[in-house]
């Protein structure tokens, strides 16, 4: 059977200095170096491996979701930090708001992207109701 100690996610950037500077910087991460890449301590103690690549071609999903209790809080925040918010197109299926948020009325969820300096989407997200409770 299959049984690892621990788990990590990982993906590329193009330039780790740029990446330093976002995570460790902007976001306050703490950022080590590690196998010439950097290792993120990302709140709740998670880590994620970021590491460089020539060829580096941005993910066209999300990476790294951030959740937080109060998403018009935590938007506001990043904003602050000069980070701007991803802004897809709106559809039936993904019916975001002015600002990019998607909403939905039911759960209370909300979630919104924005991209690390390599063009990685991340997202800030609110579980809405009892399940932002959870922990």
């Amino acid at each position: 059977m299959f049984q690892p100690t621990a788990s990590f996610s990982s993906f590329s950037v193009d330039d780790v200095e740029k990446a330093r500077a976002f995570y460790g910087g902007t976001l306050g991460f703490d950022v080590a170096d590690t196998m010439g890449g950097l290792l993120v301590t990302v709140p709740g103690g998670q880590t994620v491996f970021a590491y460089p690549k020539p060829d580096h071609t941005p993910a066209t999903f999300t990476v790294l979701n951030f959740e937080v209790g109060d998403l018009e809080a935590a938007i506001a925040e990043i904003e602050g930090l000069g980070v701007h918010l991803k802004h897809y197109p709106s559809t039936p299926e993904m019916p975001v708001d002015e600002r990019g948020v998607l909403r939905d009325p039911e759960s209370g969820m909300g979630i919104a992207w924005f991209t690390d300096p390599a063009g990685n989407v991340l997202s800030v997200l609110s579980r809405g109701g009892a399940a932002a409770a959870r922990p």
